[in-house]
């Protein structure tokens, strides 16, 4: 029985991930240097301040770590406040489990600052008991910590607590800690769809796919 929930947002809530995968060139834009090959696919498992500091050293970067971490997220900031849209039944499932008294944490490598501005638009900010970053807990989705400190937090242990992600990377580590997977189709992880269909406990196309049943 599933009594509490983990949600990821970019490309699992939300439909954002390609803002993600131009970060890295819009901000080297704005400060007059040009992105390499490959750049996008580097920074996709990374949190915002890892990202920062592959910038700064790969590309000799003048700033401090925080000063483009903060650069950044200043791009990110009229995306999120403005644009960024649910993924369907997103909202519809959230205010259904919050109906059922369900807890619900949001784990996410963004930036809370930003996460706010949309969940606060999208009117669901009250549907969860809280939020947890990897910068703010120094972690990455490459390993558990997030999603263990998350269960801590909704007072579940990781075998009643569903995680909903959207990469394989990060359903491998919810799953390595015991959590029960929930994968969430979006097209940036389509060169993985394989592999997390494998890995996954379930595999749903969106939140209104008739084969999600908590």
């Amino acid at each position: 029985m599933i009594k509490g929930i983990i949600f990821d947002v970019d490309g699992t809530l939300l439909d954002s991930m390609h803002i993600w995968s131009e970060l890295g060139k819009r901000y080297l834009s704005s400060v007059g240097s040009e992105s390499k090959p490959g750049l996008a696919k580097i920074l996709f498992p990374m949190s915002l301040d890892e990202s920062s500091e592959y910038l700064k050293n790969e590309y000799n970067l003048p700033d401090s770590v925080e000063q483009i971490t903060e650069d950044t997220i200043k791009i990110l900031s009229d995306f999120y406040r403005y644009e960024a849209a649910p993924k369907p039944g997103a909202l519809t499932f959230v205010k259904k489990m919050q109906g059922r008294n369900i807890p619900m944490v949001i784990a996410t490598s963004g930036d809370r600052r930003i996460l706010d501005t949309a969940l606060e638009r999208l009117g669901i900010t009250d549907c969860f008991a809280g939020i947890l970053t990897c910068s703010e807990l120094k972690t990455n989705k490459r390993v558990p910590t997030i999603y263990l400190r998350a269960a801590e937090l909704l007072g579940t242990v990781p075998e009643e607590t569903a995680v909903f992600e959207d990469v394989l990377h990060a359903i491998q580590a919810a799953k390595s800690a015991g959590f029960i997977t929930y994968a969430i189709e979006d097209r940036f992880s389509e060169q993985d769809h394989n592999e997390i269909k494998r890995t996954s406990d379930f595999y749903l196309q969106d939140f209104s796919d008739p084969a999600l049943v908590i």
